[in-house]
């Protein structure tokens, strides 16, 4: 199980620690995320878009010829983020992490399945070794980040915890 560290220093003193599963929760349910990652000559890139957590991981899809998969052929780290534009409810999470790309339809077809039920038919992929396909002829690239770090910012009240894993 994974337990978190609050930090007082960034918040109200009465804040508690959110259950990693309540965190988790958030991270599902995001309808969008916003992606950094570190161009060439080490300029931050960020982006918004769709993805899932699935099974402990953050995936995305990228196409070959997108700024995003030219950075991460470089550099892997990544930070993921995804919350609520509010200043007294709701919790902010950030991911960090390394991108690692999916290969393998045994790997790819359950994460397409999970675009399919979360996002419906705007994003039913279909799935070959290679990566994530479509009826346009466009073969996206997908990626998982598994989570070293992860910080969820609470609002109410408010609070930062950190996770570690």
């Amino acid at each position: 199980m994974t337990t978190g560290s609050i930090d007082l220093r960034f918040g109200d003193p009465a804040a508690t620690a959110p259950a990693w599963t309540d965190v988790e929760r958030v991270l599902a349910r995001a309808e969008l995320y916003w992606l950094t990652t570190v161009r060439t000559d080490g300029r931050p890139h960020t982006t918004p878009l769709v993805g899932v957590w699935h099974d402990g991981a953050f995936a995305f899809c990228t196409g070959v010829g997108e700024q995003k998969h030219a950075n991460l052929e470089h550099a892997p780290l990544v930070t993921v983020t995804t919350g609520r534009n509010t200043w007294r409810s709701g919790t902010d999470v950030v991911v960090e992490g390394a991108a690692e790309r999916v290969t393998g339809a045994e790997r790819l077809w359950p994460l397409a399945d999970a675009w399919l039920l979360k996002y419906g038919q705007d994003w039913a992929w279909e799935a070959d070794d290679e990566g994530f396909t479509s009826g346009d002829g466009s073969q996206p690239r997908v990626y998982v980040v598994r989570p070293a770090k992860v910080i969820a910012f609470g609002k109410s009240p408010h609070s930062q915890t950190t996770y570690r894993f």
